[in-house]
């Protein structure tokens, strides 16, 4: 099987489980205490109990892109984001994200990447957020740098993303919008620090450090519990 058609069944694979557990009303997570590259997860807004979200939607105003909003919805499986490197920096498949670690976050259903820029949002006039790029693959607009409290992020505490190209922070401040996506919260980036800014992980697939027979660690190993 070529690299291409290997890298679509494992996408696909990885949609299939996903979906199982929406449908199922599970979650999936497992023993970790810390989160790692690689994983697949959905944020939640701790201030305004929102998931980070994107959909096949694009915004009618400013950088006409995929538009990202923050759900109520615990379900919705287009609120699954994977961890990946940067293009200057990998991100080796369960290795623990540093604080102050610059990674990418591509929504799992559309392949593209958490955005920001200096284009205005469409209802607070702050910074607007998108999903930018195909099959994971967009620019340097794409990287964000996890604000954390000790070495290395852990799953229980509340982190900030902050953009590194404008340095602004991922927020969500309350503003929702109406049809077509009537009652989602608008996310956006501020340069102030507030409790708009923190969010923490929820549901996900987290891949998980294995040890090999030969006492050398195996990364590839995903690690799930239903």
């Amino acid at each position: 099987m070529g690299t291409l058609n290997c890298r679509h069944f494992l996408h696909f694979l990885l949609k299939c489980v996903l979906i199982f557990s929406c449908i199922c009303g599970l979650s999936v997570g497992s023993e970790l205490s810390f989160v790692t590259c690689g994983s697949v997860i959905k944020l939640l807004n701790v201030k305004h109990n929102v998931r980070l979200h994107s959909h096949d939607v694009r915004y009618g105003s400013g950088s006409g892109q995929q538009s990202v909003t923050g759900v109520s919805a615990v379900e919705d499986s287009n609120s699954y984001w994977s961890i990946r490197g940067t293009s200057d920096a990998s991100c080796a498949r369960g290795t623990p994200v540093k604080c102050g670690q610059t990674i990418r976050l591509t929504h799992v259903n559309t392949g593209r990447n958490l955005h920001s820029h200096y284009f205005t949002s469409p209802l607070s006039s702050n910074q607007e957020v998108s999903a930018f790029g195909e099959e994971g693959e967009g620019d340097h607009l794409d990287e964000w740098t996890v604000q954390c409290g000790g070495s290395v992020w852990r799953r229980e505490e509340s982190v900030r993303f902050l953009h590194k190209a404008t340095d602004a922070l991922l927020s969500v401040t309350g503003e929702q919008y109406g049809r077509p996506i009537h009652g989602q919260m608008e996310v956006h980036a501020m340069s102030s620090t507030s409790q708009h800014s923190l969010w923490k992980v929820m549901e996900g697939i987290f891949m998980k450090p294995s040890e090999s027979p030969t006492g050398s660690r195996d990364y590839s190993h995903i690690h799930t519990e239903f």
